[in-house]
């Protein structure tokens, strides 16, 4: 009755926490990671059911359940991998589980005591979480709840190495038909009930962390772009400096502000100025990387931090925004108009913080717009570009179609 009773712990646990992130998950309209957790926890609970009322006397029940740990496993290492940005590696697992299984299928033939089966399945689950922390320390994003889940995990993985091993040092053989009666089995009914619970409180911990992050993201975006605003980009960037100062890693930053505004806005009105606006947000999304950061610093002016780009890839990433902006169709302006940017660049020199490479680079938009407008002028003797003036785009055009 004692064991009946310990045996159910685990996987109704395991329940509660499945229902906790699929409400999460609803509710919170959180990502599609929240719900990785939870089937990884359904998962769990089915092998842990399965180890505790299937008969383990049967030949085939190591591979019920390791098929049912596997998937819980795997779920969670893409629901990690999906919140890290990082690649899952499902087929690295998968050729573990192979392997795992393949050297079980082995072991029940030639041996009834399971000793052996139980540490063949727990050092594939620590090999799992081992591709598993691995990736997640290649993530960029590495805040104290990433460190938190790492640590966790780490345990998890030497858990499954190292308690099989402890354990069958006291208990050496576990017949099968005693597996219920044995210590191992006591042991494992302890740990996993405290491992699930501690690593289900550092995941729902993650969840919430990223809730509230993103609604303050949310705040700090501007509403029109989508971008940063002046405030949030502005904190970001002095943060994303000093760092590229502690990694000597070269930044380079881009100021772009859009050509004859004003008279857009008098012509075709603020609605219109508002959607070009818009677009030239989108433009600047679709063409940076994750890893450089954009805001809307001005009612037409944006700033970009290039994260590991030198003064000429600050360029290239300048004139490829100014390229497309220029091709765009402006929703609510003639079909033969467009319009079109200028943009200063500048690479962060040593020991040169935000206010200084700003001012650097402001002058270089002014020198831009000073030169013709719709080009990319470099701080610190950058070639102008030459362009042809994009059709019905300067401000005497823009004058008679308002008059």
């Amino acid at each position: 009755m004692r064991e009946q009773i310990m045996g159910l712990i685990t996987p109704t646990m395991s329940i509660v926490f499945l229902a906790v992130f699929i409400v999460m998950w609803w509710r919170g309209k959180m990502g599609n990671y929240v719900l990785g957790f939870a089937v990884g926890y359904l998962f769990f609970a089915l092998g842990f059911a399965a180890t505790h009322l299937l008969d383990t006397g049967s030949p085939y029940v190591f591979h019920v359940t390791q098929f049912f740990y596997s998937m819980a496993v795997a779920c969670g290492v893409w629901a990690l991998t999906q919140r890290a940005g990082q690649p899952h590696h499902l087929g690295v697992h998968l050729i573990i589980y192979a392997l795992s299984a393949a050297t079980l299928a082995v072991a029940v033939i030639t041996s009834p005591d399971i000793s052996s089966r139980l540490v063949i399945v727990n050092v594939g689950y620590g090999a799992m979480y081992l591709v598993l922390i691995m990736t997640l320390l290649g993530a960029q994003r590495r805040e104290a709840i990433d460190r938190l889940i790492i640590t966790m995990h780490a345990l998890l993985a030497a858990q499954f190495m190292i308690r099989p091993v402890l354990t069958l040092l006291v208990e050496q053989t576990i017949p099968a038909d005693v597996y219920r009666q044995s210590i191992y089995y006591s042991v494992l009914n302890l740990s996993l009930a405290l491992i699930s619970l501690m690593t289900a409180m550092v995941l729902v911990g993650a969840c919430v962390y990223d809730q509230i992050k993103a609604v303050r993201e949310q705040a700090d975006l501007d509403g029109l772009t989508g971008l940063r605003t002046r405030r949030a980009f502005e904190q970001d960037v002095v943060e994303m400096l000093e760092r590229a100062k502690l990694e000597c890693v070269p930044v380079s930053l881009v100021v772009a502000d859009i050509d004859h505004f004003k008279a857009v806005n008098d012509v075709w009105g603020h609605q219109v100025g508002d959607i070009a606006i818009k677009q030239f947000g989108e433009v600047i999304k679709g063409t940076i990387r994750d890893t450089d950061i954009a805001g809307r610093i001005g009612g037409e002016e944006f700033c970009v931090l290039a994260w590991n780009c030198n003064a000429k890839a600050g360029i290239t990433l300048a004139e490829r925004i100014r390229e497309s902006f220029a091709e765009l169709q402006i929703a609510g302006m003639p079909d033969d108009h467009r319009l079109t940017a200028s943009f200063g660049v500048a690479a962060r020199a040593d020991g040169e913080g935000y206010g200084k490479l700003f001012a650097r680079t402001d002058a270089a938009l002014y020198r831009a717009k000073e030169g013709g407008r719709n080009r990319v002028i470099r701080d610190g003797g950058g070639k102008k570009k030459a362009v042809v003036t994009p059709i019905k785009q300067d401000a005497d055009t823009l004058q008679e179609a308002r008059a």
